[in-house]
């Protein structure tokens, strides 16, 4: 049987049984899933790991750094898709980075701010990341990101994680960013599957909001149990960690 098929067939019942997945979708069917697509920022990747860098430049200010920048890079991306403005991941996070220091009143040299954005080139995995890859080894798995393809090749070859993914699919094939529906549908175009047969996992309510309305099987990693946007969008299911995806998938 292949992989696909004989993986998904032990999705049905998880999401009651397991103790440590939350149902919330009153469908507990689930049809036949031929891969998973994951977010890499705040998913796979821990944006936030950056505070050690930021706290060496800004002693005792990287938390709340980390934190502004982070919701500000999000905002340019959605601003910029709405102005139809796309310009990609790199300098958004950059334009981001300044905007962020400019606004704390925080100094920011050039060589400073090119220290900060190669640091985000090395963002850390979560913890549960490298074993959750490696026991669904044989399941096809991409990542489907905001990040340019640069950023993205980067991040999982520093990450060790070369290998673990059969695509990085950056959103700068289409120019404009996640919740677009023309982002997800890259998706489909490089799995060569159907909507309803791919599994999305993300930690970003947005981001699985709209993979939702565009026809993904979601999983929201709600790594800090907060509760979900108002947005009219139901995730199938609730993850407490990456890790939890082996609880749907084994026998």
């Amino acid at each position: 049987m292949p992989p696909e098929k004989c993986w998904a067939s032990h999705l049905h019942g998880f999401l009651i049984d397991s103790p440590t997945l939350l149902q919330i979708d009153g469908d507990t069917e689930v049809k036949s899933l031929k891969c998973l697509v994951f977010d890499a920022y705040g998913t796979v990747f821990d944006v936030h790991s950056i505070v050690t860098a930021l706290d060496r430049i800004f002693p005792g200010q990287g938390p709340e750094v980390s934190q502004a920048w982070r919701t500000r890079q999000l905002e340019y991306t959605w601003l910029r898709s709405l102005m139809d403005r796309y310009e990609d991941f790199w300098k958004v996070t950059e334009s981001a980075l300044v905007a962020t220091c400019n606004a704390m009143k925080l100094p920011l040299e050039a060589n400073t701010r090119a220290q900060l954005m190669q640091a985000y080139l090395s963002l850390k995995p979560f913890p549960e990341v490298k074993q959750t890859l490696s026991v669904l080894s044989e399941i096809p798995k991409a990542i489907l990101s905001n990040g340019n393809p640069r950023m993205l090749e980067d991040v999982v070859k520093n990450a060790g994680l070369e290998g673990a993914f059969s695509h990085l699919v950056s959103v700068d094939e289409v120019k404009t960013y996640k919740p677009s529906p023309a982002a997800y549908k890259l998706a489909v175009k490089k799995m060569g599957a159907n909507a309803e047969s791919i599994g999305f996992v993300s930690s970003n309510f947005f981001d699985v909001a709209g993979a939702k309305v565009f026809g993904f099987r979601t999983y929201w990693v709600n790594r800090s149990n907060i509760p979900g946007e108002e947005l009219g969008v139901t995730p199938d299911a609730i993850l407490k960690s990456l890790g939890d995806l082996i609880e749907l998938v084994k026998s």
